[in-house]
């Protein structure tokens, strides 16, 4: 039976929401999917979340809906979590914003902005000497006005520890499914992910965007060799053999396969490795040097480099912060095969 300090050190695991007059409804949305949903499956230590105003109601939202809190500004005293939907970018947050959001974050609070909400998380002074990322339409706005912080546009999400930003609407869903990896493993995450019909992860250094990101026409040879490649992630792949199994000259098949993923074939090759490694280093402890050869490393060496430059901690590291001893009741492995 758990002592005091024991149940003193339960993760907090209460999600503030906030709402305000012109909220944005999609990034609202993405909040209450993930947090706001009964999930008994996940047992009783999930996510219990509150929308809190930050001025009187009804509020207005975008699509031409009204929207009541269920809680006050007070309520983020409370919250391990406190979820920015979106913001006004040409309004400063209200002082008592600032006041309530300056608070949560002395004492350890987890705060999380999507797409524009990054305004509201830098007008309080938390962004100021970190890292962050809005939606790319909004970064030369953001930069002018915030100076001392360090944005970075391309990517889709940032994670400073107990302050996480993420880009454009679709990004939001990305980060709040990072943040259930972190909380609770990848099985929980793949979990949501699967209800949501998604993928259950894209690293938050993916880019926002690519120039083209739909080819003019479907290439259904590409789309069978990229499955292809993912099969054999282990084996030493050229462009000359790519192209040739394209039926493409390599110059053809170098352009088209950029138009069709935004990358050369070696980034491309390398993120799927990084990904599979992830997946396997989430799961039952395999040993690092049978990971590396798996995913196509060649060595332990190799994949540490790699983790390191991309991610930012190494393997071990990895395993350690998001590895699970344990799959959760009803849930499948978070193993899942590679093609």
């Amino acid at each position: 039976m758990p002592n005091a300090s024991d149940l003193d050190q339960k993760p907090n695991r209460l999600v503030a929401v906030l709402i305000y007059d012109g909220l944005a409804t999609f990034e609202y949305g993405i909040a209450t999917e993930i947090f706001g949903l009964a999930r008994p499956e996940m047992g009783e230590d999930w996510y219990r979340m509150v929308t809190c105003a930050i001025e009187d109601g009804p509020l207005r939202a975008g699509g031409g809906i009204f929207i009541s809190a269920t809680a006050r500004l007070d309520a983020l005293d409370e919250a391990g979590t406190i979820i920015v939907p979106g913001w006004k970018t040409q309004l400063a947050p209200p002082p008592a914003l600032i006041s309530a959001l300056q608070r949560a974050n002395a004492r350890g609070a987890r705060i999380v902005s999507i797409c524009s909400g990054a305004f509201a998380l830098a007008g309080a002074g938390l962004l100021d000497g970190r890292s962050a990322t809005t939606h790319w339409r909004y970064a030369d706005a953001f930069k002018a006005a915030f100076p001392k912080v360090t944005l970075i546009p391309e990517v889709l999400y940032v994670d400073e520890g107990n302050v996480l930003t993420s880009a454009g609407s679709a990004a939001g869903i990305d980060l709040l499914l990072h943040i259930v990896r972190r909380d609770f493993g990848a099985d929980a995450a793949n979990s949501v992910a699967r209800r949501l019909v998604m993928p259950a992860h894209r690293d938050g250094g993916q880019a926002q965007f690519i120039e083209r990101p739909v080819p003019r026409r479907p290439n259904g040879k590409l789309t069978f060799l990229l499955d292809a490649m993912r099969a054999r992630l282990n084996q030493t792949m050229t462009v000359a053999d790519l192209a040739e199994q394209a039926a493409m000259s390599e110059r053809t098949f170098l352009r088209r396969f950029k138009e069709m993923t935004g990358l050369t074939p070696a980034a491309w090759l390398l993120e799927e490795r990084l990904a599979a490694a992830k997946q396997m280093l989430e799961g039952p402890s395999l040993p690092v040097e049978e990971i590396a050869a798996t995913a196509g490393f060649g060595s332990a060496a190799t994949m540490r480099m790699h983790f390191r430059k991309s991610v930012g901690i190494g393997p071990t590291e990895y395993r350690r912060r998001f590895g699970t001893e344990r799959n959760l009741a009803g849930l499948p492995s978070a193993r899942q095969s590679i093609m």
